[in-house]
């Protein structure tokens, strides 16, 4: 049997099992937005890379509030989140020439959300035949970009759509 060496998804289950406090609620704190791969930052929002994504260029929306549910969130916070999530679209399709994407919010546990306590749009990528047989043969992806290098290709366009966390134009 062939072996794919990804030592990136011990860490994934390391820090499921060690975690505590909301990544999410933290993270924008730091201010260290290249190490906490934040993309962009609205008063209410912002948007960083999945540090264990499902396809290259696979980005989430995040609102400040630390809420579980899209109920919870003031109209508002939900206009901002919704806004930030169409420029996130639009970048991330511009930035990979993306044919198509996927849009998910894992609503609780039992909808598969990693994170349950904070909502979060996924937006993810995709092309037309973007999967092989490594997925169904082998049950493993393979990346073809270092997440690094997809920060430094986000990045700037997200800096081109916002000054100081306000949008260049309006939305």
């Amino acid at each position: 049997m062939e072996k794919l060496w990804a030592p990136w998804r011990m860490e994934l289950i390391a820090r499921s099992e060690e975690q505590t406090g909301c990544i999410f609620c933290e993270l924008p704190k730091q201010k260290d937005d290249a190490k906490n791969l934040i993309l962009g930052r609205t008063a209410r929002t912002f948007a960083m890379l999945n540090k264990y994504p499902y396809n290259n260029g696979h980005l989430m929306v995040i609102p400040r509030s630390h809420v579980s549910d899209v109920h919870a969130l003031a109209v508002e916070e939900y206009g901002e989140l919704c806004a930030m999530l169409r420029i996130a679209l639009r970048l991330v399709g511009r930035a990979y020439n993306a044919q198509g994407a996927n849009l998910g919010m894992n609503i609780g546990r039992a909808a598969g959300a990693g994170i349950a306590d904070h909502i979060h749009w996924h937006v993810v990528p995709r092309w037309a035949g973007d999967t092989n047989f490594m997925p169904v043969l082998a049950d493993t992806k393979v990346m073809i970009e270092h997440l690094q290098a997809t920060f430094e290709k986000l990045r700037p366009l997200f800096d081109a759509e916002y000054r100081h966390g306000e949008p260049v134009s309006s939305w």
